[in-house]
């Protein structure tokens, strides 16, 4: 009886674990901006992009009246952002917890964003996976923090 050996190597291995921390923009469903808001439970400042956890209030989520109103700074994207206010929505998902991914800190820094910190209240507009499978993510499109609006796809004009 002949005995196979196989071996396992780096770059193999690190394709069988979940990738936790970075996805691009093709896997987020672009066409669906949702809104979410409540207080900021984790952060991680640190690259390849800013990352925290927002817990929802337990009393669930309402859109702002104001928020397809609100003005956008303008950014070197070209982001419709008054399009995106417009067709917020509020995720169909229950989760009380979000895993919500910001912008690189090199473009968090470019707008001026104070480094956010456990307990601070902020709202985003962002978009989570088609269909709202897998977990509940959320790329930062428009971050309301602090009295100020920051666009998170590109740098500040």
């Amino acid at each position: 009886m002949q005995r196979r050996v196989f071996v396992l190597t780096p770059l193999a291995a690190a394709a069988t674990l979940p990738a936790w921390a970075h996805h691009g923009w093709s896997s987020f469903d672009q066409s669906r901006p949702l809104y979410l808001e409540g207080s900021v439970a984790r952060v991680a400042w640190r690259n390849p992009h800013a990352e925290l956890q927002l817990e929802l209030p337990a009393a669930g989520l309402k859109l702002p009246a104001d928020l397809a109103s609100r003005p956008l700074p303008a950014q070197t994207a070209p982001v419709d952002g008054p399009a995106l206010l417009k067709a917020a929505q509020l995720p169909s998902r229950k989760d009380r917890r979000w895993e919500i991914e910001l912008a690189p800190l090199s473009r968090m820094q470019a707008w001026g964003v104070p480094e956010i910190k456990v307990g601070d209240a902020i709202a985003l507009i962002g978009f989570t996976f088609t269909g709202e499978k897998g977990d509940a993510v959320l790329r930062a499109e428009y971050l309301f923090a602090s009295g100020k609006t920051y666009g998170l796809r590109s740098s500040p004009t």
